[in-house]
């Protein structure tokens, strides 16, 4: 699981104006390769800057690139339907009149013994267990195929010599299994089930295949359209030729991107640095580094683009703007809808978003 680099430099930019711009504007020296662990207590707008100093635009009409069409398989569409209707599933729906297959999925309750005696986590009730996942040791899931729902087997079973336990490293078990229901496969799907759900959306089989398609064609899309955004930025910046970029521009993004990340690893519960690592497949420090740098070359190329093309909001516009912003959002007026952010930041924001449209709208897009 690794995001693209422009994708990423991307959200730095348009999350600068939620961290530390708008104040004193300034540089403290300036650099072309990656920046060390550097703050900062100067701010630079960009907008006020003369980027055509540390950037040479390349051709940025018409850039060309090739992104594949979004396809959504079948097969797809059929595992996220299976997927919903698990979820739904209660034992007086499941199947019980015909032997468990490779491939279903079984509701089971088990109990693991060693020399009779039941050990530490081989126990469980009403689980789900897909016959051929792999996710038990190596037997429980074949000894179930053929087992009709009601019954209850024993299995004799022998735990790798590498488990993980010492306790059972090795060991001969007896897991005693019964299998509760078979979880209907798509073909197996009755109308009358979806239906008893009490479910809004979906009132038969075809409306859940509906919404499985809509679902996932919309998750192409948006996927497809985030690799189109990355290929025409990342071909744009790559066209472009940097002198020396400010050292307060890239520690202004190292600080930001740092925000980001923490934040990010917070939600799910970790730390910025294995976060970095999982995500982004670097280490903290070189992740701050690289995209710092990253985020500088590109939001001065964005800049030099909206300087050519009239890009930039006026102050007036920014102010109609912001004004219609704060009203439909319910405000009272703009300073307090801006709260701790400044209207800078703002300039900015739209700036890169109306530059990336520009880029987006002049491209020409192949698929394979």
């Amino acid at each position: 699981m690794k995001k693209k680099l422009a994708l990423v430099v991307a959200t730095a930019l348009t999350m600068s104006m939620l961290a530390g711009c708008g104040a004193e504007e300034g540089t403290t020296g300036s650099q072309t390769g990656t920046q060390e662990n550097q703050t900062s207590t100067k701010v630079i707008n960009v907008c006020d800057m003369e980027v055509e100093k540390y950037v040479t635009l390349g051709e940025y009409k018409g850039l060309n690139v090739t992104v594949p069409e979004p396809v959504v398989a079948e097969a797809d569409v059929e595992a996220h339907m299976q997927l919903i209707y698990n979820s739904n599933m209660s034992a007086e729906h499941g199947i019980k009149d015909r032997a468990v297959a490779l491939g279903d999925t079984v509701n089971i309750d088990y109990e693991g013994k060693k020399d009779d005696v039941a050990f530490a986590g081989g126990t469980a009730a009403d689980q789900s267990l897909t016959i051929g996942s792999g996710q038990f040791i190596d037997g429980f899931e074949d000894g179930l195929i053929g087992v009709q729902p009601g019954e209850t087997v024993d299995l004799n079973l022998t735990f790798p010599e590498n488990y993980g336990n010492e306790e059972l490293n090795g060991a001969a078990v007896v897991f005693t299994v019964t299998v509760n229901y078979i979880y209907p496969t798509v073909s197996e799907f009755k109308d009358e089930v979806v239906a008893s759900w009490g479910n809004k959306n979906f009132a038969s089989v075809e409306e859940v295949r509906e919404f499985s398609n809509n679902y996932l064609n919309e998750q192409a899309q948006t996927e497809y359209t985030n690799q189109v955004e990355n290929a025409v930025m990342q071909t744009f910046i790559n066209q472009c030729q940097f002198g020396e970029i400010p050292a307060d521009l890239i520690a202004q993004y190292r600080a930001t991107l740092q925000q980001n990340i923490e934040m990010e690893a917070s939600m799910y519960g970790t730390d910025a640095a294995t976060w970095s690592t999982y995500v982004y497949g670097m280490d903290l420090e070189t992740f701050l580094n690289t995209y710092s740098l990253e985020s500088a070359k590109q939001i001065l190329a964005f800049q030099a683009v909206a300087n050519k093309e009239g890009l930039t909001l006026t102050d007036e516009q920014l102010e109609a703007e912001l004004s219609d912003f704060a009203t439909q959002n319910g405000y009272t007026n703009v300073d307090e809808f801006l709260g701790t952010n400044t209207r800078a930041e703002y300039k900015e924001y739209y700036m890169f978003e109306d530059v990336l449209a520009f880029l987006l709208e002049n491209a020409v897009v192949n698929g394979k």
